[in-house]
C-alpha cells in the first residue's frame, strides 16, 4: 500500500503539484485570518473551508472552477447559520443534518458543480457540530471563509494555475434515468437511511462527538456509484483510521499543542491528503486522521481515549453505509460496470471511426477528443471494477475474469491512441482496406455490447505491416477476447449485455 501511494506514477508531476498548491493556498488562508485577529476556531473554520475549495471542485475549465469557488458560500453560509441556531435542538438539529446529507448526494446529478456544492454544504453543518459553533460566532465565521476562499483562489487561480497550460480533461457524464432508476436519486435515499443508522448508533456512543459517525456515513458515499464501491471505500476508510490513530498519537502528544510543530504535522497532513488521493484512499484517510489530531491538539482537547472514539465512530459510520447500499434500493456492482464498459466500447468505435474518416482524407475529423474521452471512462471502468479485482476478495474466478477484461480494455485504448497519433501524420494515405477493418470494429462492438446477437462472420485478414491496419488487426483481437469474460454464463456473471 505504502508503495502505491508514495511510488505511483505521477505523470506530468500533477499530484505533487496538486499537494504542493494545496498546503500553499490553506496555509495562505489560516495565516490571513490570524493576521486580520480572527480567533482560533475561526482559522480552522477557515483553513477547512479552503481545504474543501482545492479539493472538492473538479469543473473541466478553470472558468468552470472559479464560477463554483465564488458559489460556494451560497450553500455554506445558510447551512452554517442553520445548524448555529438549531445547536440547542437535537431533533431539529439531526433532522436537518440527515436533509442536508440527502441533498447532498442528490446534487450529484448536476454533475462536478452539483457535487462540490453538496459536498460544501454538507462539511458546513459539520464544522458547526466540529466546533459547537453558536449564532453569536457566525459574523466572524463568515468573514473567515470568505477570506480564506479569496486566499485558496488566488493561489489556485493567479499564482499557480497549471490547469490554464493542460488540455481540458473530459469528465463522463454520469448514466442517466429518471425517478428511483436514477442512481443519484437512489444513493441520496441510501445516504440518509445510513445516516441515521450512524447518527443514532453514534449518539450512543457519545452524546458529544456523534458527527463523527455521519461524516464517515457521508465519506464513504462520496465518489461511490455500486454496492461494491461503497464497501471497499467504507473498510478502507476503516482501516486508515486505525494506522492514523497510533501515528496520531506518537506525532501530536509530544507536541504538547505547540503552534509552529503543530502547523507543520498540518501541513503534512493536507499534503498527504491531496498527494494520495487519486491512488489510494486508505492513505488518504491516514493523512486526515493525523491532521485531525493535530488540529485537536492544537484546540487543547487531545487524548488517546478521544483517538479511540474517533475509531469506533468511524467504524459505525461505515456500517451505516454498508448496511444502507445492501438493503436500500440496492445499485449492483454488476450493472455499474456495465453500462460503463457499454459506453467504453462504443467510445472504441466511435474513435476507430474518426481515424478511419482522417485517414480516408477528411479534413473534419479529429480522433483526438474521443481518445480523451475514452481515457476517461476508462478511468470509471477501473473505479466500478475495483471491488471485484480488490485483493481481499472471495470471488477468485470473479476477480480473474475482472482483471482480464481491465487488461483487454487497456489493450483496446492502446490501439486506438496509436491509431490516432497515425492518422494525424500529415503524410499517412489512405488505404482501402481500413473500410473493411474498421466495419469489423463496428461489428465486434455491437456484438459485445448487445446491440446484435452475433458477429458477422468475416474472417480478420493477416497481420498487417502498415501501422494503421496493424492497430485496427490488434484492436479486432482484443475485441474477440473480451466476448468471453463479458458473456459469462449467468451462475458466474461479470456485467450483464
Amino acid at each position: 500500500m505504502l508503495r502505491k501511494a508514495f511510488v505511483a506514477r505521477d505523470p506530468g508531476r500533477l499530484r505533487l503539484r496538486f499537494a504542493g498548491r494545496a498546503v500553499l493556498g490553506i496555509g495562505l488562508a489560516v495565516v490571513v485570518c490570524g493576521l486580520v485577529g480572527h480567533s482560533l476556531v475561526a482559522a480552522v473554520t477557515g483553513g477547512l473551508a479552503a481545504l474543501l475549495a482545492l479539493f472538492t471542485v473538479t469543473d473541466p475549465t478553470v472558468r468552470g472552477q472559479a464560477v463554483t469557488t465564488a458559489l460556494l458560500p451560497a450553500v455554506g453560509f445558510p447551512v452554517l447559520a442553520l445548524a448555529a441556531v438549531l445547536h440547542d435542538h437535537p431533533l431539529a438539529r439531526d433532522t436537518a443534518f440527515l436533509a442536508v446529507m440527502g441533498a447532498g448526494v442528490y446534487a450529484r446529478r448536476w454533475g462536478p458543480r452539483g457535487h462540490s456544492l453538496g459536498v460544501f454544504a454538507f462539511m458546513a453543518f459539520f464544522t458547526t457540530q466540529f466546533l459547537h459553533t453558536l449564532p453569536g460566532q457566525l459574523p466572524e465565521l463568515y468573514s473567515a471563509v470568505a477570506l480564506s476562499l479569496l486566499s485558496a483562489s488566488a493561489v489556485r487561480f493567479g499564482l499557480w494555475c497549471y490547469e490554464r497550460r493542460s488540455a481540458v480533461p473530459t469528465v463522463p457524464a454520469p448514466p442517466s434515468g429518471t425517478g428511483l432508476a436514477r442512481v443519484t436519486t437512489r444513493q441520496a435515499v441510501q445516504a440518509v437511511t445510513g445516516g441515521a443508522v450512524a447518527l443514532m448508533a453514534g449518539q450512543l456512543m457519545s452524546d458529544q462527538r456523534w458527527y463523527w459517525a455521519v461524516g464517515a456515513t457521508w465519506w464513504v458515499f462520496v465518489n461511490t456509484a455500486s454496492r461494491g464501491e461503497t464497501l471497499v471505500r467504507g473498510f478502507r476508510r476503516v482501516l486508515g483510521t486505525l494506522i492514523g490513530i497510533p501515528v496520531g498519537l506518537a506525532v501530536v502528544v509530544p507536541l504538547h499543542g505547540a503552534p509552529v510543530p503543530t502547523a507543520l504535522v498540518v501541513a503534512a497532513g493536507v499534503f498527504g491528503i491531496f498527494y494520495t488521493a487519486a491512488v489510494s484512499y486508505t492513505w488518504m484517510m491516514f493523512s486526515v486522521t493525523v491532521m485531525a489530531g493535530a488540529l485537536y491538539g492544537a484546540l487543547g482537547v487531545l487524548d488517546p481515549g478521544l483517538l479511540a472514539l474517533r475509531l469506533g465512530e468511524t467504524a459505525v459510520g461505515a456500517l451505516g453505509a454498508m448496511l444502507a447500499v445492501l438493503c436500500v434500493l440496492p445499485v449492483t456492482t454488476h450493472a455499474t460496470t456495465d453500462a460503463w464498459i457499454q459506453r467504453a466500447l462504443r467510445c472504441v468505435h466511435a474513435c476507430t471511426e474518426e481515424a478511419a474518416a482522417r485517414l480516408s482524407g477528411s479534413a473534419t475529423a479529429d480522433p483526438a477528443p474521443r481518445v480523451t474521452e475514452l481515457e476517461a471512462l476508462l478511468g470509471r471502468v477501473r473505479l466500478s471494477l475495483a471491488p471485484l479485482v480488490h485483493p481481499l476478495s472471495p470471488l477468485r474466478a470473479r476477480r480473474a475474469r475482472a482483471g482480464h477484461v481491465l487488461a483487454l480494455l487497456d489493450e483496446c485504448a492502446r490501439e486506438v491512441r496509436g491509431l490516432a497519433s497515425v492518422a494525424a501524420d500529415p503524410e499517412a494515405s489512405h488505404d482501402a482496406r481500413l473500410a473493411a477493418a474498421c466495419w469489423r470494429v463496428e461489428n465486434a462492438v455491437e456484438a459485445l455490447t448487445g446491440r446484435t446477437t452475433v458477429a458477422s462472420a468475416v474472417p480478420a485478414p493477416p497481420a498487417a505491416t502498415e501501422p494503421a491496419l496493424a492497430h485496427l488487426h490488434s484492436l479486432e483481437r482484443a475485441l474477440a477476447e473480451l466476448a468471453a469474460p463479458l458473456h459469462s454464463p449467468p451462475s458466474a456473471p461479470l456485467v450483464t449485455a
